[in-house]
């Protein structure tokens, strides 16, 4: 089964999911941003993103659609090998959410590891 991981700090924790929203809460406006990954055979590709409202650099795509609560989107990008993730100190963690149950990276990974990669486990 092809599984995504979350690398850094030396170490690599499968998440048991070839599917997850990664989510997080932007640092000025305070909106959540959520983007829906699944692991294909040639690497990440995002399904959906979406947001809650706009500003600060996080406009919706062309092509957005507002549902009453998101802006939801498809980006056009191609598959990707991994996503880097850096962390602050002065804005909340990554969420990582799979089949709807939402954790902190922190829970998964050690909160002073930086950066943290998410990519298929090997």
């Amino acid at each position: 089964m092809m599984e995504i991981c979350l690398y850094g700090a030396g170490a690599a924790v499968r998440l048991g999911a070839a599917a997850l929203t990664l989510a997080w809460t932007h640092s000025v406006e305070k909106t959540r941003w959520e983007e829906d990954w699944r692991l294909e055979a040639a690497g990440l590709v995002i399904a959906e993103a979406r947001i809650e409202g706009s500003g600060a650099g996080m406009e919706p795509q062309g092509g957005a659609k507002f549902d009453g609560r998101w802006w939801r989107w498809r980006p056009a990008l191609p598959p990707v090998p991994q996503i880097v993730l850096r962390r602050s100190r002065v804005t909340d963690d990554w969420s990582i959410c799979i089949d709807g149950i939402c954790r902190p990276a922190g829970a998964i990974v050690p909160p002073e590891t930086d950066p943290v990669t998410m990519a298929p486990c090997s």
